[in-house]
């Protein structure tokens, strides 16, 4: 991200007055994934948040491609591996977070791109500093593999490694200074020494000598050397067994299915062991591993070569007090140094057999070397490694979260340089067949399974009068006459109500709709009576209007009142509208401002005791209807009950916050930030125009273009809604993503709110107040 022209001094001032951290994401695998890395991962966040918590902490999860995993809450974030999109989503939902800084465990393997590069795309989109723990070094890497390596390490504000091995690469391989490397050891559980005995029991393994290797398996491993071994050892222990605990990799099960672990155990059935060698073909939880590795007499990590970095299961080993015997890779080199364990050359399965039935064999010694472990790994436990990792966290450099939208280094535009985006109709038509208007997408696909619904079609009908304006090319006629079709077949004069839901098969599911549905329907009836350019489809609407209207009178619904007088807006502002209208348009209006004296207090000034959808539309009902009838009660209460709602609706960095589904059956409290849904903004812009046009205030249209500005990314996840190609808009914004999908509601609730805009410019042509980047640069 840029910095403009900043200088030093003021970026240190700036990092001096950074406030204490309070939000946390770590980037990595999670579990239930089956790897060393979502173990790590998991397993550093929860010592993290048991260390301090204060500070919100979340993961951010690496997906392999293919695969779904149920993840606990503590992960906030999804990334597909192979999709680039998720990256730079995922970097654009931490910044809409605030995150004061991230710890992104690197494995090479686990991101996408050549040599995992698609990683650097994400931290370098970032605003907040990162933390990088490398899993893996390597000696001779790739030429890629070193590009990636140097531009994670360049973009980290440090670096940490789990051995001195690795401190020494980054100096002499890479040429990372000294200063910003940290060496902090694989954390470990923090668990009492105890005798092996009792887990045997628990693990079915009384009366034999245990020897253990556990992981996920893979040709590496070198499993086939310690099978290889034990012939040997069982002539000198005859009780030996070795369990051989870990399901088989799941890149290995990909690619080339359980022919390896198949192998190995043909190898123990040709040498006689199948009494003496165990598979345990399973990813096992965290109890039931301290409880393997509690039974076991001697633990084995038999690598093939040097080039491993960090092994947690040999940490995990160590700590819990155990006699280790290992091939001299680089973590257990360090690990075991100075008779902290045992370590044998590579692939020497009579050194293997040796050393490990000598340990068998001598007590002594094997409890000596257990001790040691024990006494030795103190300093690793997952606390103490927290406690260093929070040290180094707390000493980067950071600068203060701005509520301010940054600067840019370019002139202010002109009045004329500022352009919605072109009206695109491309996928509204896609989403309509010769009956309707889907509801839903699957994606951009219709999603014919669901059909039809007269909410939908009434605001396609809304649509086709905005879209009357001469400076719009409008809807082929055809398909306003079809909308207006959909609503006419809706009327079920039995019922003297709309029916609302039609099957793909063009079989109606009801025989009445909601309330409210029938109220939006006569919004868009009362609309068409004023705006259609046919006469003749003035003439149905007015006709249809009038006979739906008089049932409203004994509604409950406030929004079904809402949609009904914005409905009697539009058709008494016609040439002769009925006089039985204007007194329901009071009569509703009444009903609102009734019903907002039942329910507010001081600190709760709306019309029923929670939020729920289309909010803004009550506020906007009395404003239109208090200037119409020239009622001041009616204006004033819609402005002031607007006023409360979009403080409520407005983050803390100014973008608008739609009231969140997750609102919906609460009361009297805050509104909750997500799932945030089109229709919200819509509405509220709406209302915010209406009130523009009541008061002249500037700030109101000024909040109209903010409602907007929700579509093109000036949102909570700095993620544009629209695509600007075809028009279509995503069905609103999760709390770690957006909904993909991309249904009728929304498309509608988007063109709607972008006829507006259009016409508002088209009428000030000049430059409003608000925050209008967004409509220079619109794209993702």
């Amino acid at each position: 991200m840029a910095m403009g022209a900043a200088t030093r001094a003021e970026l240190d001032r700036l990092m001096a007055q950074a406030p204490a951290l309070r939000r946390l994401a770590v980037i990595g695998n999670a579990l239930p994934r089956r790897c060393g890395i979502a173990t790590f991962t998991t397993d550093l966040h929860r010592a993290l948040s048991v260390a301090r918590p204060t500070v919100q902490t979340g993961i951010v999860a690496m997906t392999d491609a293919g695969h779904h995993y149920d993840y606990p809450p503590i992960v906030n974030v999804q990334i597909r591996e192979t999709c680039l999109s998720d990256y730079r989503q995922a970097a654009d939902v931490l910044n809409a977070a605030r995150i004061d800084l991230v710890s992104l465990q690197h494995e090479f393997g686990i991101f996408g791109g050549e040599a995992g590069g698609a990683i650097v795309g994400l931290l370098e989109r970032l605003t907040m500093p990162v933390v990088t723990t490398l899993h893996t070094v390597l000696k001779n890497p790739t030429r890629p593999q070193r590009r990636v390596l140097e531009a994670i390490v360049s973009a980290s504000g440090k670096v940490i490694v789990m051995a001195e091995k690795g401190r020494a690469l980054l100096q002499t391989v890479y040429g990372v200074a000294a200063d910003k490397i940290t060496v902090i050891p694989h954390g470990i559980p923090d668990v009492r020494f105890s005798e092996p005995e009792a887990a045997k029991q628990r693990c079915g393994f009384a009366g034999q000598m245990v020897i253990l290797t556990f992981g996920l398996l893979s040709p590496n491993k070198g499993i086939e050397v310690m099978i290889e071994a034990m012939p040997a050892i069982l002539k000198n222990r005859p009780d030996a067994l070795y369990v051989i605990l870990g399901a088989t990799h799941p890149t290995l099960v990909r690619n080339h299915g359980e022919t390896y672990r198949h192998g190995l155990m043909d190898r123990v059935q040709a040498l006689g062991l199948t009494e003496h060698v165990v598979f345990l073909d399973q990813f096992v939880d965290y109890e039931t591993l301290l409880d393997f590795i509690a039974a076991c007499d001697v633990y084995v990590t038999p690598y093939l070569n040097e080039a491993q970095m960090t092994s947690g299961t040999l940490a995990y080993s160590f700590g819990l007090g155990k006699a280790v015997v290992s091939t001299p890779y680089w973590h257990a080199e360090e690990l075991l140094a100075e008779g902290r364990g045992v370590l044998v050359p590579f692939g020497d399965s009579a050194a293997l057999s040796r050393e490990i039935s000598d340990l068998l064999t001598d007590d002594a010694r094997r409890q000596a070397l257990r001790t040691r472990a024990y006494a030795d790994s103190r300093s690793m436990t997952w606390e103490r490694t927290a406690e260093r990792y929070w040290g180094i966290f707390d000493a980067v450099p950071r600068a203060p979260h701005l509520t301010l939208i940054a600067q840019r280094d370019e002139p202010p535009l002109a009045p004329e340089e500022l352009l919605p985006p072109d009206m695109r109709l491309g996928y509204f038509l896609s989403m309509c067949d010769d009956t309707g208007l889907f509801q839903h997408a699957v994606h951009s696909i219709p999603n014919r399974a669901h059909g039809y619904c007269v909410d939908d079609n009434a605001r396609a009908l809304l649509l086709a009068c905005a879209l009357n304006h001469p400076a719009e090319a409008g809807l082929p006629e055809v398909l306003t006459t079809r909308f207006a079709a959909f609503v006419q077949d809706a009327w079920n004069p039995d019922t003297g109500r709309f029916r609302n839901f039609m099957s793909f098969q063009r079989q109606w599911l009801e025989d009445t709709g909601s309330e409210d549905s029938h109220g939006r329907t006569l919004w868009a009836l009362g609309t068409c009576t004023r705006d259609d350019t046919r006469a003749s489809r003035r003439l149905w609407a007015e006709g249809l209007f009038l006979e739906a209207l008089p049932t409203v009178e004994s509604f409950a619904s406030p929004r079904a009142w809402a949609f009904t007088l914005l409905g009697l807006d539009a058709y008494c502002g016609t040439i002769a509208p009925v006089a039985e209208a204007e007194r329901l348009r009071l009569r509703l209006a009444a009903k609102l401002v009734a019903r907002l004296a039942d329910s507010e207090t001081p600190a709760w000034p709306w019309f029923e005791s929670g939020l729920s959808y289309d909010n803004a539309r009550l506020c906007q009902a009395l404003i239109v209807t208090g200037i119409a009838t020239d009622t001041p009660l009616y204006l004033e209460t819609g402005l002031r009950t607007l006023h409360w709602l979009m403080t409520q609706q407005t983050a803390e960095s100014g973008c608008f916050r739609p009231v969140g589904s997750d609102t919906f059956g609460t009361e009297r409290c805050a509104p909750a930030p997500f799932d945030q849904q089109p229709v919200e903004a819509t509405a509220a812009l709406s209302a915010c125009l209406a009130a523009w046009r009541a008061e002249g205030d500037e700030i109101w249209k000024t909040q109209a273009i903010t409602c907007f500005s929700w579509f093109l990314g000036h949102n909570d996840l700095a993620v544009a809604l629209v695509d600007f190609d075809t028009g279509s808009c995503r069905d609103g914004l999760h709390r770690d993503r957006p909904n993909e999908n991309r249904g009728g509601e929304s498309v509608v609730s988007y063109l709607l709110s972008l006829a507006e805009i259009r016409q508002l410019v088209r009428i000030t042509r000049a430059r409003p107040t608000g925050t209008l980047v967004p409509f220079r640069a619109a794209h993702p």
